[in-house]
């Protein structure tokens, strides 16, 4: 019963076969390989964008990183929200490679900022001052860290504000899947028509070994681009590796695929758990991220019974007060079972 995290799920077995399938015989590496000029012209197909640049990396922290070093200058404020993966879970790694850059964080019920908050935030920064950092541009996570989900037109009033101050958009998509899966809208209405200018397109949680695609919308800083990911060591010499997996996750949609299981088995345990009197909900259940608060000792049978989640925040003990009640986060993934989110509930039932 896993529920831990996406990224503990294995690799989708299209996916493994199409890495295995790569390694036979020589291929030019450094990312000439012509797997990858397939997964640049599907990426172009996907997002309706034939101008748009592609690059992959192992990481999204990595994509993330990059992603912002080539749209923010070393003197310039990222506005991002104040939980977002950006501030909180990439040791700094965005103001390392963009050489200083200043994360200002905006707050937001939900896990997601408002366009209100954002202008606010923005108009606040010392604009034109030598004394102070300069705005620089915003980022955005959907799915959120919250688990929700910023629909199509919720992402394009974020863009309109940042583009009333003639700031470029981020988005941290490494569950854009599910984000899109969940709100309905195309990948090009969740991104460049809605006026976001780079895409960190995730892959590793969804069922790929290990790769992420940058998609560069605005392909002005392709070459920028591509001397910070040799520069900052991310350029893979044996490229078609990740090629293959990001050719054979795109294959025929299995992308939505993987992302539509992930989010119907987050559904099917969202509805057994508003059945249980004692669970409670702490924000919407847009995708395949829930947190949910319950007692203490619920949290125990259920650890006991095998099945593996995150208190939060990390290192909550399972020791203690039985009744008190304790927040988690349980995520589902392209592997989960149906068996699994059942057996969990009804070990929760007792």
């Amino acid at each position: 019963m896993e529920f831990g995290s996406d990224n503990n799920a294995g690799t989708a077995p299209a996916i493994l076969d199409a890495v295995v399938a790569c390694n036979a015989g020589p291929a030019p590496s450094y990312g000439n390989d012509p797997i990858m000029d397939r997964v640049r012209e599907s990426i172009r197909a996907i997002f309706e964008a034939p101008q748009a640049e592609v690059f992959l990396v192992a990481t999204g922290t990595a994509a993330n990183a990059l992603a912002i070093a080539s749209f923010c200058p070393p003197w310039g404020a990222v506005y991002a929200h104040e939980d977002a993966h950006a501030e909180v879970d990439e040791c700094g790694a965005p103001e390392f490679y963009s050489g200083g850059a200043k994360i200002k964080l905006v707050p937001g019920e939900d896990g997601k900022m408002t366009p209100e908050g954002l202008a606010r935030r923005i108009a606040a920064t010392g604009q034109g001052d030598v004394h102070s950092v300069q705005r620089g541009m915003v980022t955005l996570t959907n799915v959120t860290e919250a688990g929700s989900v910023y629909s199509a037109g919720e992402v394009a009033a974020i863009c309109k504000v940042a583009k009333d101050f003639g700031l470029p958009v981020h988005l941290d998509g490494a569950r854009f899947a599910n984000a899109l899966v969940a709100d309905g809208s195309t990948p090009a209405e969740m991104t460049w028509k809605a006026g976001v200018d780079v895409l960190s397109f995730g892959g590793t949680k969804n069922g790929c070994m290990g790769v992420e695609a940058v998609v560069l919308f605005d392909p002005s800083r392709t070459w920028e681009f591509a001397l910070r990911r040799k520069r900052g060591g991310h350029l893979f010499s044996k490229h078609r590796y990740l090629s293959a997996q990001m050719d054979a996750y795109l294959e025929g949609g299995h992308w939505l695929a993987l992302a539509r299981h992930a989010n119907d088995m987050a559904a099917r345990l969202e509805a057994g758990l508003r059945a249980l009197p004692e669970v409670a909900f702490a924000f919407p259940r847009d995708a395949n991220i829930q947190f949910v608060t319950m007692p203490r000792r619920l949290h125990a049978r259920a650890m006991k019974a095998g099945a593996h989640y995150y208190l939060m925040p990390h290192g909550t003990p399972l020791e203690g007060a039985p009744e008190e009640r304790l927040l988690c986060r349980l995520v589902t993934s392209w592997a989960t079972t149906a068996e699994e989110v059942d057996g969990f509930l009804a070990c929760l039932r007792g």
